[in-house]
């Protein structure tokens, strides 16, 4: 076993309204799993109101800050807290959301769509699931053009919105082509474990998705979205295998908005107290 190198690189608070648990509890967990930290990304705060119900409001975002710096400041010298964000993408937001991430010192900023909130239905809905979908991916297009996020959360989330007319099969050409621009914006995408608890029981991104990632060379970060802080790191040894499976040889992660990579045998090694199963 080798000393802990991986971070829970997708985690939630309190102020998000839909979690439980502080980030204190959140880094106990970490410490026990064998993560060398966290990295506290909580839904950001959105103009006019937008998606209030599942977010801390605008006048919380110094209280989200000052509850991760005493977070840090309780467990220095055994689990690395850093302050990063999940930010949402919707038209016309995106000046905000820049002047936003500049009034913090983040170390990861994940850029979210979240087709499932009626903010999003209201602009995209067409009545017509397939393109629901299909419009989904283009978006995540815009997002990793704006050069404002680090990387992609739960890339194919939208599969779980009409998931009886789900066809994967059907859109790949469009997922590729999709997936040929966020290559060349450089951002990573995420593997986010906690695509086991939707209606769609599998990780997000599904596996084939995540093999045309990797022929791209995308970098890909493991998250486990935890709303509990029993969920930190969970499935990560079956992420790391899969990555493995679908032909990565290194996983990545974000400090200072930097990308470090892993060769995946080391962060699998230094694991401890993980099942292989998700």
């Amino acid at each position: 076993m080798t000393e802990p190198i991986l971070y829970e690189q997708h985690m939630h608070t309190p102020l998000c309204k839909h979690a439980k648990g502080m980030p204190t509890e959140y880094a106990a967990r970490a410490e026990e799993v064998g993560l060398k930290g966290i990295i506290v990304t909580c839904h950001n705060p959105l103009p006019d109101g937008l998606s209030s119900g599942v977010r801390m409001a605008e006048d919380q975002w110094q209280e989200y800050q000052d509850l991760v710096a005493q977070t840090r400041e309780e467990w220095a010298g055994k689990v690395d807290v850093r302050l990063g964000i999940e930010a949402d993408w919707l038209p016309g937001i995106e000046s905000y959301v820049e002047k936003q991430l500049a009034s913090a010192s983040l170390h990861h900023v994940l850029g979210s769509v979240h087709p499932q909130i009626p903010e999003y239905r209201d602009i995209f809905w067409k009545d017509d699931p397939v393109q629901y979908h299909k419009d989904y991916f283009s978006n995540l297009v815009k997002v990793a053009e704006t050069g404002l996020y680090d990387t992609l959360s739960h890339p194919d989330l939208v599969k779980n919105c009409y998931a009886n007319r789900w066809d994967l099969d059907a859109m790949m050409d469009h997922i590729c082509h999709c997936l040929d621009d966020i290559a060349k914006t450089g951002m990573a995408m995420e593997l986010n474990t906690s695509g086991i608890l939707k209606i769609i029981e599998e990780f997000n991104p599904a596996p084939s998705i995540l093999k045309q990632m990797c022929i791209r060379q995308i970098p890909c970060v493991i998250g486990a979205d935890a709303h509990i802080a029993s969920r930190v790191g969970d499935g990560y040894i079956a992420a790391l295998d899969l990555l493995d499976a679908c032909g990565y040889e290194t996983v990545s992660f974000f400090l200072d908005r930097k990308r470090q990579d892993v060769p995946i045998s080391e962060a699998r090694q230094s694991l401890n107290n993980l099942t292989t199963s998700p």
